[in-house]
């Protein structure tokens, strides 16, 4: 695929090769949200695609408005382009829905877009259809952009959550992008190839093209090579993506059962997809020693909660994407750790 002669040819175009983007296309159908090629432009990454968004839809000393937990990329990322990423919170004990009231206090008049992940990384919860309707509302009353990250849309670890999810692509009332990748949907992260989808109304998304346009050509940084293997890619790549669901899904089961028979060790937070897993801890001592001591004294890697600014402690975020026999003995080493005073390992 990577070694088609075709891509010894430059023929650059900043949004990406059309049988590239109609293969995003394609796949964006599959997930049940139809979109045209024309309204897609590819990045090498969704980090690149983020700060194309920014430069897009924001000047220096601007805000956008990012959930809290939640990957801690953000604020990098949006500092990188002078903006200020401002929190909103997730609501822990309501399965981590927005916390619109939060949400709301942070609008300013600064303030130019929304960003959600779905389902967020590492809680796991899926944007359900009457918080989309929510966002929609608060972005239609302060003309916000809403920016929506999906790269985990097709793993879920609670059945049926993915169909209950709330579909940002079908609105057609505000701008919105979706965002999605090679990295998580087929498990490339190293072939570098992302994609934004662009929806809302015609003349808004006509706008943002136009612009938007200019942006990537700046740039061209997507390769020929992994463009002409994005149909192919995006179609093999169903065999990993399914096996990819089996594992996380594998673990995320026998972490609940290991956890619920080692209480008091701890509890798994309830997720509904993604490739992480959330252990709430007893406070025997600080995240940071804990995860210290994990990795060096019983030598595994774990990060703590405050690394996705987490508001309290204790919680260990655990990768489910490991093996399954690595996932077994890791998860008993950190029960039998946390099971224990902080003496014992002294």
């Amino acid at each position: 695929m990577l070694a088609d002669s075709r891509g010894l040819t430059y023929a650059p175009a900043p949004f990406g090769l059309p049988e590239a983007r109609a293969a995003v296309a394609r796949d964006y159908a599959r997930r049940g949200f139809p979109v045209t090629p024309e309204r897609i432009a590819l990045t090498a990454s969704t980090s690149e695609a983020y700060g194309c968004l920014f430069k897009l839809l924001t000047d220096a000393g601007d805000e956008v408005l990012v959930p809290r937990p939640s990957y801690p990329l953000f604020d990098h990322l949006a500092s990188l382009e002078q903006v200020t990423a401002r929190p909103y919170a997730l609501d822990l004990d309501a399965g981590w829905r927005i916390d619109f009231d939060s949400l709301e206090a942070a609008v300013t008049p600064r303030t130019r877009a929304i960003l959600v992940v779905s389902p967020n990384n590492p809680t796991g919860s899926f944007v359900k259809p009457d918080e989309v309707q929510r966002l929609a509302e608060l972005a239609a009353v302060h003309d916000l952009a809403l920016v929506a990250d999906e790269v985990f849309a097709d793993y879920e670890l609670t059945h049926g959550a993915r169909a209950a999810a709330g579909g940002v692509m079908q609105r057609g009332d505000i701008l919105t992008f979706s965002l999605g990748g090679l990295s998580k949907s087929v498990g490339l992260p190293q072939v570098k190839l992302a994609w934004m989808a662009v929806a809302g109304p015609d003349d808004l998304v006509g706008r943002a093209l136009e612009r938007l346009e200019i942006i990537c050509d700046t740039y061209l940084s997507v390769s020929t090579p992994v463009q002409i293997a994005a149909p192919e890619l995006l179609e093999c790549g169903a065999i990993v993506r399914e096996q990819i669901a089996r594992r996380i899904s594998v673990n995320y089961e026998r972490l609940l059962k290991k956890v619920a028979a080692a209480t008091p060790a701890g509890r798994v937070l309830a997720s509904e997809g993604g490739w992480s897993a959330v252990l709430q801890v007893p406070s025997l001592e600080p995240e940071e020693a804990l995860v210290v001591n994990l990795l060096n004294d019983d030598g595994v890697l774990a990060h703590p909660g405050y690394f996705f600014d987490f508001p309290r402690e204790s919680y260990l975020v655990l990768s489910l994407l490991v093996s399954e026999a690595q996932f077994d003995e890791g998860t008993d080493r950190v029960l039998r750790r946390v099971a224990c005073p902080v003496a014992s390992h002294e």
